[in-house]
């Protein structure tokens, strides 16, 4: 959500009094509209630590520098604005790359600041000295240090703008620990405005005229810099023109699943007939996403680099554009601008691709009713989902990190509201949890599911201690077979009957979520699933479901056995 400009007319405080580094830094926060921040305490930043004592922002203390960029980062993805996380020098700055890494791959704003030694020690291999450049600069949009506590007004305001501009990204700031605590005069910025790249009138004319040309045309929306408002926008624009809609990979929140024009998503394990439709498309409109390797199915659904189907690709950042694939329309527009001026746009005549739109939704139906689903074992996840649909509100925010687990999240619960999706599309271990948590201290009044594995959740579980600590009564169905099962999964496909480092010996959860002071089930049949779930809800406190899966049920429609029966008969 782009936060309200800041009143031309307003001039930036005078520098009329002295202030250490870090306490401008605080206030630079405090300008720019930070309210929650997340950390692990470090001494390289005490003096932040001490001008937070009396600012009006809510620090979330956590268990781990992943699992703060990861609360931080699942913020950004909520609200367009960028979360802010504090970690250490050395170790806790290196603990924190996953999220920084998901910051990037998924576009997300994000801003974390990191201790480093005294200037007066740099370059010497100091105690948990790191080059924050060299160490970052491949997986941020900008690293910098900050010498002169001057400057903190300067490089904290170009860090907001960096961040948010363009294709969003995370930015890194080291803070040399005596920095913070030299005392100078310095003004404070003006709070930062992002700036919407809108489409021309030109641009949006000939997109009609190729609309109007069409037969089987789709869309394709991922990406960031999205809006409740756009959401809106482009499924108005969807209905006008009986448009196929497709969301690339973990972004299904962007367009209502409970829309007749909505297709399904580009994810992994993808509905085959929504690829087949997808290659048979005669104009693919893809807005705000970069169809990157999981939603371009391995870079195979369009060539490159001229696609065989005329693509029209929108999106922030003009580096993008043409990047990878050829379009024969490029628009520089922010998916809020593009979704604005689309209204715009009206058929001038029936639209000649009724059926094929119709066809699209019914494959979605037939692809997403969990009830057919049977799985070997007492649990059965199809009814497991089915229930969840009947009774979570529709605006539950889901999260989830990585694994086959987050199939039946991504296939079968249908997204309908906007910031209402959490998952990495950088694939990273571990992520729901700290996710789950930051979400729940965004917007305590939305109901908040994680869904993990088994080897997932012990990624960051740690961070259930965070859930306790400051009362945020999210749900975690943990679903626990045994083993990592994705590369399980891949094992029995490429080395059939070659177990090898996959298998986990598991704690009992139940008893882990209650020694943290929160609420524990055990879940080993279906039926046991939905008064466990009523029992979470009412507690109030964070809880674990803990469903025992069978090992055999690696997919909601394959087994391990079959995968590696069809692997031997294949010869592997």
């Amino acid at each position: 959500m782009t936060p309200t400009p800041h009143p031309a007319s307003a001039q930036p405080p005078a520098a009329a009094v002295l202030r250490t580094g870090g306490r401008i830094l605080v206030d630079q926060l405090i300008l720019h509209g930070v309210r929650q921040l997340f950390c692990v305490p470090g001494e390289s930043y005490l003096a932040v630590l001490d001008a937070l004592h009396d600012a009006e922002i809510a620090v979330t203390v956590c268990r781990q520098e992943g699992g703060a960029a990861m609360m931080a980062e699942a913020q950004g993805k909520l609200t367009g604005r960028p979360g802010i996380c504090f970690v250490t020098r050395g170790p806790g700055a290196t603990n924190a790359a996953a999220g920084i890494h998901i910051a990037h791959q998924d576009s997300t704003p994000l801003i974390v600041f990191v201790g480093q030694v005294a200037r007066g020690a740099l370059g010497r291999e100091a105690f948990q000295e790191l080059d924050y450049s060299a160490v970052f600069g491949t997986m941020a949009k900008w690293v910098v240090q900050i010498d002169d506590a001057r400057r903190v007004p300067e490089l904290v305001s170009r860090a907001f703008h960096v961040a948010t501009s363009g294709r969003p990204g995370p930015v890194v700031i080291a803070l040399p620990e005596d920095m913070l605590t030299d005392a100078v005069q310095a003004a404070d910025a003006l709070p930062y405005a992002v700036a919407e790249t809108h489409p021309g009138a030109d641009a949006m004319r000939a997109l009609a005229e190729r609309l109007a040309a069409a037969e089987r045309p789709v869309a394709i929306l991922g990406g960031s810099r999205w809006s409740d408002a756009a959401v809106r926008d482009f499924r108005a624009f969807a209905e006008a023109w009986s448009l196929p809609v497709y969301c690339s990979f973990r972004r299904q929140m962007l367009f209502p699943a409970s829309d007749a024009r909505y297709g399904g998503d580009l994810g992994l394990g993808a509905n085959p007939k929504l690829l087949a439709r997808i290659r048979a498309s005669d104009l693919v409109l893809l807005v705000g996403g970069r169809l990157s390797e999981v939603p371009s199915q391995g870079y195979e659904l369009l060539d490159i680099p001229v696609p065989a189907q005329p693509l029209v690709h929108v999106h922030a950042d003009a580096d993008e554009l043409g990047r990878l694939y050829r379009p024969v329309q490029a628009i520089h527009a922010t998916p809020q601008a593009f979704a604005a001026a689309l209204g715009a746009l009206r058929p001038q005549a029936p639209v000649r691709w009724a059926a094929h739109a119709a066809e699209a939704r019914a494959e979605y139906l037939a692809w997403s009713d969990p009830a057919p689903i049977r799985i070997p074992g007492p649990l059965q996840m199809g009814e497991v989902m089915q229930h969840l649909r009947a009774v979570l509100p529709a605006d539950t925010i889901f999260c989830n990190g990585a694994g086959n687990f987050a199939t039946w999240v991504h296939r079968f619960w249908p997204f309908t509201t906007y910031a209402s999706q959490l998952a990495p599309t950088s694939g990273s271990m571990g992520y729901g949890l700290p996710a789950g948590v930051g979400a729940k201290r965004l917007w305590p009044q939305r109901e908040v599911v994680v869904f993990s594995g088994d080897g997932d959740f012990l990624m960051h579980g740690q961070e259930f201690a965070t859930a306790v600590q400051y009362g945020l009564p999210l749900i975690v169905v943990l679903l626990d077979n045994g083993m990592y099962g994705t590369i399980r999964m891949h094992q029995e496909r490429e080395y059939p009957g070659r177990v090898s480092a996959t298998q986990l010996k598991n704690p009992d959860f139940k008893a882990y979520a209650q020694a943290f002071g929160g609420h524990g089930e055990r879940v080993e049949r279906t039926e046991d699933f939905a008064p466990a779930l009523a029992r979470a809800r009412a507690s109030g406190l964070p809880s674990v479901l803990h469903c025992l899966l069978d090992a055999e049920a690696i997919t909601p429609t394959g087994t391990l056995a079959g995968i590696r029966g069809a692997a031997q008969a294949a010869g592997r």
